[in-house]
């Protein structure tokens, strides 16, 4: 028996995986998912336990393993900014035309 070809359609990606998806809000998912891979990141370097992490950022346990597990819904863009500066990181936030050639405007973070 011959075996048929199958083309498969490849498309390129936006950028951001949540808008791919046709999910709502999915500017501010992948913002809080950025957010939260630089405390995750933060934490782990410090070799924090879930409970000293915590305690650093004026939380309860279960909020860590939540934000560990990058289950969000519980947390706001500004709260992850906080537990940033609580960890002793700098945030900047720069506001700037778009330019011509994107049809919309998005937000961007980007750790250093």
């Amino acid at each position: 028996m011959a075996k048929r070809k199958i083309k498969l359609a490849v498309v390129p990606s936006s950028g951001n995986v949540f808008a791919d998806l046709g999910l709502p809000n999915a500017e501010e998912k992948q913002t809080k998912v950025r957010l939260a891979l630089a405390i995750n990141q933060i934490i782990a370097a410090q070799k924090l336990s879930q409970t000293a992490a915590a305690r650093s950022l004026d939380v309860n346990q279960p909020k860590i393993s939540a934000l560990q597990n990058y289950q969000l819904e519980g947390f706001s863009v500004e709260r992850l900014m906080n537990f940033l500066t609580a960890l002793d990181r700098d945030v900047e936030i720069l506001i700037r035309p778009k330019p011509k050639s994107r049809k919309s405007a998005r937000i961007l973070v980007t750790a250093a």
